[in-house]
């Protein structure tokens, strides 16, 4: 009797429609939060960052230092004081509601900015599956990380509809609360009238610079900024080391794997920012929607493998980019592309999950940072067809229709 091949394995209608159904996966994503907030809540140790967030605005309001240690929680704040103004709602309610809305809230955000992908809907409903563990991990720390890859993929999303105004709006908006946003300016060289988005740029980082000044007081909210220039300082060095639950990045891979906490940052940085920008220079190239595409894939992934604050929930940012990769290659997929990215499937996405028993969990992933390698592979490919591969030949084009859009 011959086994069955992938060819012939048919799945149930009804089941293909329901994993195909919007609706559906809305649900998912509110229900994801539901059950980290349970679980966290009553369970789990990362209450405590929603503890810190809300802290954040109850220390803003007191006009204590946002980034120091307090009894109330464990471990300090790394955001910036507008994130005071941001989680300030959410404080008002009960914990657990708060918490729970806190996190449906991020889910939502990333719900709706990958659903502005211009891509067909078969493969935006593809993107959304493919990052929904990634999705779970992220919101298992309650962290800000889902809305910050939103922010980005909306930044691009708002340049190709010639948005500039929102679009540096949502990137300075995501600078103010944790650096990771500043990746949207990536984009600038797709974006139409320059000189407008230059002062868009201007006038967001002058607005979103005073904003909190309006509600705490100027020289309140100036010192929290030089407070938390220095706090940032700090954790960068505290990262670096061999046992931290940071530095998921190609840093701290090669760090770990040498056992040599003082390898500097900057060679890294420098290397990987030059193979980053070198695509700029093929500008007959920017026409091409995937080449574009291929841009947004390579910001998110960069902005996660080459900071030494990755960690585990992090790599909702960097995850994204790898679905929006996978998802414009061209089809049949090169052997290259699918290994690669069954290899991000099994050793990042899935690293922290209970498929691994927990020694593996800790004494491999965690203490190699070896949940950034499938990324960083999978960076220096996409980084090798942004610089080599002609994107305006027909095979590599995205352009479609309206009504293509709905296949």
């Amino acid at each position: 009797m011959s086994l069955p091949t992938l060819q012939n394995i048919k799945i149930p209608a009804g089941v293909s429609s329901l994993f195909k159904s919007r609706l559906f996966i809305f649900f998912i994503f509110i229900l994801l939060p539901a059950i980290t907030t349970y679980k966290q809540y009553h369970h789990g140790g990362h209450h405590n960052n929603y503890l810190i967030f809300i802290y954040t605005y109850f220390h803003s309001v007191d006009h204590l230092n946002l980034f120091t240690a307090y009894p109330e929680y464990a471990d300090t704040n790394h955001y910036g004081p507008l994130f005071a103004l941001v989680i300030a709602p959410f404080t008002y309610l009960p914990e657990f509601m708060g918490m729970y809305l806190w996190e449906a809230a991020n889910a939502l955000f990333l719900f709706y900015a990958i659903q502005t992908l211009p891509l067909k809907n078969s493969k935006v409903t593809a993107v959304y599956w493919i990052v929904a563990h990634e999705l779970l991990t992220a919101m298992f720390s309650c962290q800000i990380n889902p809305s910050i890859a939103a922010i980005i993929i909306l930044s691009f999303t708002l340049v190709e509809k010639k948005q500039n105004f929102w679009a540096t709006c949502l990137i300075l908006f995501g600078t103010f609360i944790k650096l990771y946003g500043i990746v949207g300016l990536a984009f600038f060289f797709f974006a139409k009238e320059k000189p407008k988005y230059i002062a868009y740029c201007v006038f967001w980082t002058l607005f979103f610079f005073a904003l909190p000044m309006v509600f705490f007081g100027p020289s309140y909210i100036i010192q929290q900024y030089q407070e938390w220039y220095i706090s940032l300082s700090e954790k960068q060095l505290l990262n670096a080391s061999l046992t931290s639950m940071q530095d998921m990045s190609i840093m701290g891979f090669v760090r770990r794997v040498f056992q040599n906490a003082e390898l500097p940052n900057l060679p890294f940085l420098m290397t990987g920012l030059a193979v980053f920008c070198y695509p700029y220079i093929r500008i007959s190239q920017y026409k091409s929607l995937n080449f574009r595409l291929m841009f947004l894939s390579s910001a998110m992934i960069f902005a996660v493998i080459f900071s030494n604050s990755s960690e585990s929930p992090t790599y909702i940012i960097a995850f994204c980019g790898v679905a929006i990769w996978f998802m414009i290659q061209p089809r049949p997929l090169p052997v290259p592309v699918l290994l690669l990215f069954i290899f991000a499937i099994l050793f990042t996405t899935l690293a922290p999950s209970d498929i691994y028993p927990k020694f593996i969990r800790d004494q491999f992933f965690a203490r190699y940072s070896f949940k950034a390698v499938p990324c960083i592979l999978i960076w220096t490919y996409l980084s090798y067809q942004m610089i080599f591969e002609n994107f305006n030949i027909p095979s590599r084009s995205l352009a479609y229709t309206t009504a293509e859009r709905n296949v």
